[in-house]
């Protein structure tokens, strides 16, 4: 089936709309992206499946779709009914799914604990339109559910990058269309030149949100000015920032989005040819994306003659092998070309010689995402959202120590605050908040004094953080930032590519430095030492792995300064982490001598009489922290 014609498009509009919105039969979509199919979604989707079958209940469609962000509560299964609101059921499991099915079939419904959510109308923000499918019916047990505008987790999100995640089937191109999809290209190659595409992306204050939150419509217009014959549009994807997994998330659920996004650039800059570069772990998403690329082929949405007119453009998938470092720039077309992905000097921009020596466009998969919608949206609406400065919204993976994990579209301008808490529920067990870390490895960690702080760009950059990819990380108060920033800097040393000295030497030293000091062997002049690296390392570094790889210390040092004075001078972790700066003891007032600390006890450092108050060898003890574990009675004590 080729599009050529809107007449075209309208009909397979159609269709989606048909599989999307079945008449007369109730839908269930069960999430089936990775984190859905960890937490057990393919064994609902075949019980479900198999339940159908078996029962011969006729009246009932299952389907698969993309995570909605709710990560938290998985396996989720999104139902659409005659008679129903749009439902969103979970944790779903294999044994609740006949008493679902019997309580739609029959209108009386069901445990109402199941359904997170339910909504009336529901918008399509790609152009504005609302299909409102629920037909009102009298029963309403599913009534105390709230709407997703009044969900917390859901409330304060506005989508539009993630738009269709949760919602349509990756693997269908016309439900996609359904939703708006390939109006915006079409609208591309019909109405406007190139040079209108640029101002309108320009206009909207679209940055990139790959991390260096660069102005996309600037380096369009970049790249198209450059001299040669020849351009190239390079999707990054390659997302390898610990806890993130926003471009996943996108590329599993709603591939097409980002495909249109390159068709939008390539049209706009002069390119005929793409590369989509995935990074081998995400084999969900190369099955997805590549699957959508053959469909849009089929559709001749790519290819030759896209919508019969003279553009031509290809999309190629090329899979990375795991290199953090290969998600800079400069690396990731080294390692399309085939070498090693090593980073050069900027002092050659890429969109004047980047893939293959010729000029080439590289966006993140979210920032393509945005493309389609601000097209056909208008920039006024897309700048219209945000601040002054950051326009538009951003999607976080939120992690850690937060009630709510999940993947989150917030407007830009939003407050930490009201991501962690209102969204993200708060912090388990009623602990302190203490930072939340952003921007990934190279951010910075942000303390309890600033969770009014807005999400931008330029507000994180002042607090020695980052906005990158979109990693947040929310620690509480019994995580030591001393170790916080050990990990990240022993992670990008083993991720660094060691072509320049100060990256590679620099995160050496100071992985060695803050080995010495959660050990409990630093020294005062450590500190400084530590700061003198990170000013080598930020001016001297050939990329920005190494220019930012001291964030996460520059940052704990400037707002938790005291933690690394109390290991170096004290010999004391606050947050009692540090195993060799630990000391175990008994308190014999609380100690029954039921002695099961002494059985678990791996090293035998523990000993007492039945019934009496036991000890522990300070010396023998290696500080695993069982005992602590298996204490019912709070008598083991850490200092």
């Amino acid at each position: 089936m080729k599009l050529n014609t809107l007449a075209d498009l309208d009909r397979a509009k159609q269709d989606g709309l048909e599989t999307l919105y079945p008449s007369g039969k109730t839908k269930l979509s069960v999430g089936l992206g990775t984190c859905g199919i960890a937490a057990g979604a393919m064994h609902v989707y075949t019980a479900l499946n198999d339940e159908i079958s078996a029962r011969q209940r006729n009246g009932f469609v299952v389907a698969q779709t993309g995570c909605s962000g709710f990560c938290k509560a998985e396996p989720l299964v999104d139902v659409i009914g005659p008679n129903l609101p749009r439902l969103l059921l979970g944790p779903m499991s294999p044994e609740k799914v006949a008493e679902v099915l019997d309580g739609l079939a029959d209108g009386g419904g069901f445990d109402s604990q199941l359904v997170l959510a339910r909504l009336d109308v529901e918008p399509c923000v790609t152009d504005g339109t609302e299909h409102a499918y629920v037909r009102r019916t009298r029963r309403s047990w599913w009534k105390t559910a709230p709407t997703y505008a009044d969900h917390p987790f859901y409330g304060k999100q506005l989508k539009i990058a993630t738009r269709n995640c949760g919602l349509i089937d990756p693997d269908s191109i016309s439900e996609y269309i359904a939703r708006g999809g390939y109006y915006a290209l079409y609208k591309v190659l019909t109405e406007l030149d190139p040079d209108d595409v640029i101002a309108l992306v320009t206009e909207s204050g679209l940055r990139g949100r790959g991390g260096a939150g660069f102005p996309t419509g600037r380096k369009w217009r970049s790249c198209r000015d450059a001299p040669g014959d020849r351009r190239y549009v390079v999707c990054n994807a390659d997302e390898g920032d610990p806890g993130a997994y926003m471009d996943r998330s996108v590329l599993e659920g709603d591939p097409h989005s980002v495909i249109e996004g390159m068709l939008i650039a390539g049209y706009a800059i002069g390119s005929s040819e793409g590369y989509m570069y995935v990074r081998s772990e995400y084999p969900q998403a190369v099955v997805r994306i590549r699957k959508a690329i053959e469909q849009a082929r089929g559709y001749g949405l790519l290819g030759e003659k896209v919508f019969g007119t003279e553009f031509s453009f290809d999309i190629k998938i090329s899979q990375g092998a795991g290199a953090f470092v290969c998600g800079e720039s400069t690396a990731l077309m080294t390692s399309i070309e085939g070498r090693a992905g090593e980073p050069r000097a900027k002092y050659i921009h890429t969109v004047e010689s980047g893939l293959w020596g010729k000029p080439t466009n590289l966006n993140n998969v979210e920032t393509f995402a945005n493309v389609p919608v601000i097209i056909a949206r208008g920039p006024k609406w897309f700048a219209g959202i945000g601040t002054d400065r950051s326009k538009g919204t951003k999607v976080f993976s939120l992690v850690g120590k937060v009630q709510n994990g999940g993947l989150v579209e917030v407007p830009m301008g939003i407050s930490l605050r009201d991501i962690i808490y209102e969204i993200g529920g708060g912090i388990p067990g009623g602990r302190r908040f203490k930072a939340v870390q952003t921007g990934g490895p190279s951010g910075g960690c942000i303390p309890a004094d600033l969770l009014d702080l807005p999400v931008d760009y330029e507000s994180l950059s002042d607090a020695g953080s980052m906005m990158g990819s979109g990693g947040m990380i929310v620690m509480d108060d019994k995580t030591c930032m001393v170790d916080v920033a050990r990990y990240f800097v022993d992670f990008l040393k083993d991720e660094s590519c060691g072509k320049c000295v100060p990256c590679r030497e620099g995160l050496r030293q100071m992985s060695e430095i803050l080995g010495r000091i959660v050990r409990g062997e630093g020294h005062e002049e450590d500190i400084d030492r530590l700061e003198y690296l990170a000013d080598i390392m930020a001016e001297a570094s050939l990329c920005a792995l190494g220019k930012t790889a001291a964030n996460p210390v520059l940052s704990t040092l400037r707002y938790f300064r005291d933690e690394y004075e109390a290991h170096v001078t004290e010999r004391r972790c606050p947050a009692r982490v540090c195993r060799a700066l630990l000391t175990y003891s008994i308190d014999v007032d609380k100690c029954t001598g039921c002695g099961a600390c002494a059985r678990k006890c791996p090293v035998e450092a523990i000993s007492g009489e039945k019934k009496q108050p036991h000890v522990i060898d300070t010396e023998q003890c290696t500080r695993c922290g069982v005992c602590l574990s298996v204490c019912k009675f709070d008598a083991v004590t850490v200092e």
